[in-house]
């Protein structure tokens, strides 16, 4: 090949919380595993509302260290348009996202993988051993580069570096999210979620608490041009209004805004190929209504190393022996179509509509059962029935498929 070459069982783009348990859980299995970050830090820039709940963690077999735990919270509630609130109590946390990355990350090391920073990846070329595929020999910007991997893991994020690369999927649909943190906010315990199209087009507002009165102010909205503004006019038209904005810990200097674009597609169609696989954003993974992407990115990092460690001790590469990871992800995870199809069922009801809507669920919806559903629908057909016609049941089943079995919120 010419130049010295970097060999490893398994090459893991992007630190954050799937790359980094990808890797993690890669090194517990044995296998050699290094982990490239393009950036200076893991876990800077914060992209997210920084949260998870005890339901997700139980399903990853996690338990969070107290310094990457910003606050415990009750749970969510739900505000719609009119005022309307409905509380879904289960437990979680909100995380210091920055600190829980970088906690993950030095698990990893402390395993055995080896982590790299200011390592871009930026080409991949097949490598054959007697006529079978054998692994990636990937260029890139790093000392460690080139480095020839049998199965590369794609934890890069919404822009799904790997995938671009082989041009295995269409760029997904993304909203952009934008956040300040507040101080001084007051709150009961709960995250807040505002379903208020009037600031969010086609999205959503929150306040999401942390410790010290602190709390992450923000929203997502697929009206991106206007996200900033429509992010201000809400504070300045709320008790929200007047309260200092901070620079977070993790950000020296510059505006106190901060966020990134998130994807709401579902799923790509390709999450896997010979000697890859896809997870995380990079996979198109984040729920398309409020569960976030923590969660997922971290579970199907549990996915991946486990497909990845079995093929590697059968000698089998290929994409139809890594096959096994998508039969994993899509048993498991909430139904994205279903999903989807509420979502845009929602998004179609105006602030009037939404507000009927949210008057027939129970006050609290964290176990409402199938009878309890039964009898929003027969409230709701009571009050409105025209809505049927708008795909109403939609709507609300999303509701309870964005949570799924393990999911929690």
């Amino acid at each position: 090949m010419g130049e010295a070459v970097t060999t490893c069982d398994v090459l893991v783009v992007g630190a954050g919380p799937g790359g980094g348990n990808a890797a993690l859980q890669c090194a517990r299995l044995g296998l050699d595993a290094i982990l490239v970050e393009d950036h200076d830090e893991i876990g800077t820039p914060v992209h997210c509302g920084e949260c998870i709940s005890e339901i997700a963690c139980q399903n990853l077999g996690l338990t969070l260290p107290e310094h990457v735990i910003s606050k415990t919270v009750k749970g969510i509630r739900v505000i719609f348009p009119d005022g309307t609130e409905k509380c879904l109590s289960e437990e979680g946390y909100v995380l210091e996202k920055h600190l829980f990355e970088q906690w993950i990350a030095e698990s990893a090391v402390k395993e055995g993988a080896r982590l790299s920073m200011g390592h871009k990846i930026t080409g991949m070329e097949k490598l054959f051993e007697q006529d079978s595929f054998s692994g990636w020999l990937c260029q890139g910007k790093g000392d460690l580069f080139p480095i020839r991997a049998k199965i590369v893991i794609d934890a890069s994020g919404v822009s799904s570096v790997c995938s671009r690369l082989l041009d295995l999927n269409p760029r997904g649909k993304v909203v952009a999210g934008m956040q300040y943190e507040l101080e001084g906010v007051p709150t009961d315990g709960y995250l807040d979620f505002y379903i208020w199209p009037s600031y969010a087009e086609k999205g959503y507002l929150w306040m999401i608490p942390k410790c010290d009165g602190r709390a992450n102010i923000g929203l997502v909205t697929e009206d991106k041009p206007r996200t900033k503004k429509a992010l201000d006019e809400f504070i300045e038209h709320t008790h929200f209004k007047g309260l200092n904005q901070n620079l977070p810990t993790w950000k020296k200097k510059g505006n106190p805004a901060f966020g990134g674009t998130i994807p709401i597609s579902g799923p790509h169609e390709n999450t896997h190929y010979d000697g890859l696989m896809l997870i995380g954003d990079a996979a198109g993974f984040t729920s398309p209504l409020f569960e976030g992407g923590s969660h997922l990115a971290l579970k199907s990092a549990v996915f991946a190393a486990q497909t990845a460690a079995k093929a590697i001790s059968e000698n089998d590469l290929s994409s139809e022996k890594l096959s096994e990871y998508p039969k994993l992800w899509k048993a498991e995870f909430p139904p994205y179509d279903k999903i989807l199809k509420g979502k845009n069922a929602l998004f179609e009801l105006s602030d009037e509509e939404m507000s009927v809507m949210a008057k027939c669920f129970p006050d609290e919806m964290s176990d409402m059962g199938l009878s309890g559903k039964v009898f929003v629908g027969l409230k709701l057909l009571y009050r409105s029935p025209g809505l049927y016609a708008k795909n109403i049941v939609r709507a609300m089943l999303a509701f309870g498929y964005s949570r799924a079995k393990y999911y929690g919120w």
